[in-house]
């Protein structure tokens, strides 16, 4: 399939365990049979996925629309190596998985539980000017067998 040159501009995703992503320019590739591509600018990419353990009890509310809103906190601890050298990497991060598949998931781990969050980062507040982010979550895989059963993503009922 051709691409036109206005069309050249999207993104490989490179993405260790537990690490975020890395972002280099390339061009569209194909698309998988019956999967549709959608081409992007590498500066309209926002993808996360991260691995740690739940940090602490999960909050579970609903909007006032009615969706299920469950939140926790990831501690993610990890070996990277930057600029040839080895180091440790450790942070905590809010996670919030929005509706029923999701947040019913999210609401079962218990503290301590290890996952793998796939999913985009935005502000966790955005009518407040404050630019702390969140990780929305589109996908939930349990590493513990003992925790629940394995994953959902958004897009299953």
């Amino acid at each position: 399939m051709s691409v036109p040159s206005a069309r050249i501009a999207t993104s490989a995703v490179a993405v260790a365990t537990a690490t975020t992503t890395a972002t280099t320019a390339t061009t569209t590739p194909e698309p998988a049979s019956g999967v549709a591509a959608m081409p992007s600018a590498p500066a309209a990419d926002n993808c996360l996925i991260i691995a740690g353990q739940v940090a602490g009890p999960c909050e579970q509310r609903a909007t006032p629309a009615g969706i299920a809103i469950s939140r926790f906190l990831l501690d993610h601890v990890s070996a990277q190596i930057e600029a040839g050298w080895p180091r440790e990497v450790r942070c905590r991060i809010p996670v919030m998985a929005c509706g029923e598949p999701l947040a019913r998931i999210a609401g079962r781990l218990s503290v301590g539980a290890r996952v793998r969050v796939r999913g985009f980062v935005g502000r966790a507040n955005p009518r407040e000017g404050e630019y702390r982010l969140v990780l929305h979550a589109a996908r939930i895989d349990v590493l513990d067998s003992a925790t629940i059963e394995s994953s959902v993503s958004a897009s299953e009922d």
